[in-house]
């Protein structure tokens, strides 16, 4: 078995485990109730909030939920180009340019403003959906004019930041199971605050060392 073989094997793995993970994540909300799993904790704002608000607020929550598993999809795609006829790499693209600017990060955007844990985590969240809406345009923007090399490198910090639905709950499930199962050290909301941060800033960091690393290697080559 080749390197190639055993490398496709993993990522279709890794494909595999994110539609399973996001389809998990996404179930419980298919009936359309208002107080399932996170909205429990989410009612204060129909406590708060007049109907109009409430009822954006539960509209932009999802829309979200429903148009991420699409992102983590057909982002993930985009970079094994190998794995799919080229119409389908560009369809599976559209896809998510499309479902990132148009609806998931937009709808980010809007429950970003009602986060749990105050200020840190409104901040956390409100840039994280800004970043992800700009990099995604920024890299919709640059294949349009046929600018590949940095399409690829502004496709890498997109999807980066779309893989924070799924480091932010790693984060959560690792600390309350393994670091601290008490909760002695940090109370709930605490750590949400921390996980904010915490489920993109690496993503985007280490999407930077992978740009530059491949900046680095092309110039060695030549």
């Amino acid at each position: 078995m080749n390197l190639t073989v055993i490398r496709n094997i993993i990522l279709i793995s890794l494909l595999g485990f994110f539609c399973v993970l996001m389809v998990n994540l996404s179930l419980p909300y298919i009936h359309l109730d208002t107080n399932v799993a996170f909205l429990r904790i989410k009612q204060w704002v129909f406590r708060r909030y007049d109907s109009t608000v409430s009822t954006i607020w539960i509209i932009a929550f999802f829309t979200h939920v429903a148009t991420s598993i699409f992102a983590v999809i057909a982002g993930f795609t985009q970079f094994f180009k190998t794995l799919l006829y080229k119409k389908i790499h560009r369809w599976m693209g559209k896809l998510y340019v499309f479902s990132v600017l148009l609806f998931t990060a937009t709808s980010g955007l809007i429950m970003s403003f009602f986060a749990n844990g105050g200020w840190t985590s409104i901040i956390a969240f409100t840039l994280l959906s800004i970043l992800w809406w700009y990099s995604t345009y920024k890299a919709f923007r640059s294949v349009l004019n046929k600018e590949y090399s940095e399409h690829g490198k502004w496709m890498i910090r997109s999807y980066a930041l779309t893989l924070s639905a799924i480091t932010l709950r790693l984060w959560k499930y690792a600390y309350a199971n393994y670091i601290d199962p008490d909760m002695d050290f940090l109370h709930p909301m605490d750590l949400y605050r921390i996980v904010a941060w915490a489920g993109w800033v690496p993503n985007l960091i280490f999407a930077e060392f992978l740009i530059r690393r491949k900046v680095h290697l092309k110039m060695l080559k030549r």
